[in-house]
């Protein structure tokens, strides 16, 4: 099918200017197809929107209909990127691209955790 045949509208559109974002609920009709790729709603999101930066548009929760052809989700859309890692939990800032977790070891992990641990008891008895 063409990307014609799939709409998408955004309901519930508030401006959240404590967060310095606009948040959305998307509705998006997609007969015959199976979903939509974030990085096309993206596109059509920015254009709706008139967003200058695609990078600021943040989309998550889908849950596709039973018998598929409608999915619905939510959006946020930051004033701009240093206010979305700001405010954005890194697990989302790292699917789009934007943080990368540092990679140690298990073992390291744990020898630290023990560490604070065991510094922490120190302090308490004084």
């Amino acid at each position: 099918m063409d990307k014609a045949a799939v709409v998408v509208r955004t309901r519930k559109v508030l401006t959240n200017r404590l967060l310095s974002r606009k948040q959305f609920v998307v509705e998006v009709v997609h007969p015959g197809k199976a979903n939509v790729s974030k990085k096309d709603l993206k596109a059509t999101i920015a254009k709706l929107h008139k967003v200058a930066d695609p990078e600021t548009i943040f989309l998550f929760g889908f849950k596709t209909d039973f018998g598929g052809g409608k999915s619905t989700g939510f959006g946020l859309i930051y004033d701009n990127l240093e206010i979305a890692k700001k405010y954005e939990p890194k697990y989302r800032l790292a699917r789009a691209g934007l943080y990368t977790k540092p990679q140690t070891s298990r073992k390291q992990r744990k020898e630290k955790k023990n560490r604070l641990k065991k510094s922490g008891k120190k302090t308490a008895k004084k």
